[in-house]
């Protein structure tokens, strides 16, 4: 058999394919206690690369190399000779996900934490088919460095062809989204509508409409793509979501009273018109702050729902911006126009 049959299919979670038993450490101990422990109670795996420290409620603190908890003096504390802020896999990744990090940090094992921080399991690069396994006991057996690079490196082709498949797998996996970009438009063509008599009156509002959803647009792709890069680090729960919201839109607050102001510096030199200033000036900031809550929360909402947000994310998120900043800035003119 092929070592590409062997390798689990890379849109599973990580959780159905980890060891739930887990050499752990606890806070608080010496080396000689930590040492004892182990002895007392030996980890279930056989090949123990690293040790994962937990506090009282099995939250991961740190990793320890093997190397280190043997070498070091015995009335050392574990809490110092870990190393602290690990990196950990979250529950809701997937193999895909896994790769990146296998080919990112070149560790040999991960732990994987649930939206709480508890450690409930580890990822071993094992996983991945029986060469990988090879290579990685003859890695633990003090073969030379090129089995380490070879190593990572046939998981960075599993993880490119992952990236990377056929049209047709493309297309199905893309186009539904794109749906959402033609649904889109539809709405907001429908909305206009609604507007007719605003935008046939003050013919004026139509001329900022592009630069309206442009803001929003630019700044809701942003938001798709720092909300991408942080969703590995950290467990991700509805509350913690809702910290996010928060902090992102007070962000696109600021970006959209920043955009906002020169737009209206332009818009007051060029028609001398006080309601289509005050327009642009609460439209485009409204806008662009529920365009940056839009780009933070799609990501985080479709990982929370178990759904892979790498393609989804940008489109929905366009799409919500689009519509919330033509809702805002149309619904403010008729206020101000009146």
């Amino acid at each position: 058999m092929g070592t590409q049959s062997m390798i689990p299919p890379l849109d599973d979670l990580v959780e159905k394919h980890m060891h739930r038993e887990v050499a752990s450490l606890k806070t608080g101990q010496t080396v000689f206690e930590a040492l004892a422990t182990i002895r007392n109670s030996p980890p279930f795996s056989s090949n123990i690369i690293y040790f994962y420290v937990v506090d009282d409620l099995g939250k991961l603190q740190g990793i320890m190399a093997t190397r280190s908890l043997l070498l070091s003096a015995p009335e050392k504390l574990v809490d110092d000779l870990m190393v602290k802020r690990p990196v950990a896999i979250p529950t809701f990744a997937t193999i895909l996900d896994a790769c990146e990090f296998f080919t990112m940090y070149k560790f040999l094992a991960f732990p994987v934490v649930n939206e709480s921080g508890v450690l409930v399991g580890m990822l071993d690069i094992r996983t991945y088919n029986a060469e990988i396994s090879s290579m990685s006991e003859d890695l633990s057996e003090g073969h030379p460095k090129d089995t380490y690079d070879d190593l990572f490196q046939l998981i960075g082709v599993h993880w490119e062809e992952g990236k990377n498949s056929g049209m047709w797998t493309g297309f199905s996996v893309r186009f539904p989204w794109l749906v959402c970009n033609v649904v889109g438009g539809l709405v907001a063509a429908f909305l206009l509508g609604l507007f007719e008599y605003e935008l046939e009156q003050f013919v004026v509002l139509a001329l900022f409409i592009p630069i309206v959803l442009a803001l929003a647009e630019s700044v809701a792709i942003q938001s798709v793509s720092i909300s991408l890069q942080s969703m590995h680090k950290d467990g991700l729960t509805w509350g913690k979501l809702f910290t996010k919201l928060y902090r992102e839109g007070l962000t696109g607050l600021a970006l959209g009273l920043g955009t906002a102001l020169l737009v209206v510096v332009y818009s007051y030199l060029r028609f001398w018109n006080i309601p289509l200033t005050a327009t642009l000036l609460v439209g485009i900031t409204g806008g662009v702050t529920l365009a940056a809550a839009a780009g933070q929360g799609v990501p985080n909402i479709l990982k929370i729902m178990k759904m892979n947000p790498q393609v989804a994310a940008g489109p929905i998120a366009l799409v919500c911006a689009d519509m919330a900043a033509l809702v805002f800035y149309l619904l403010s003119a008729r206020f101000f126009f009146g």
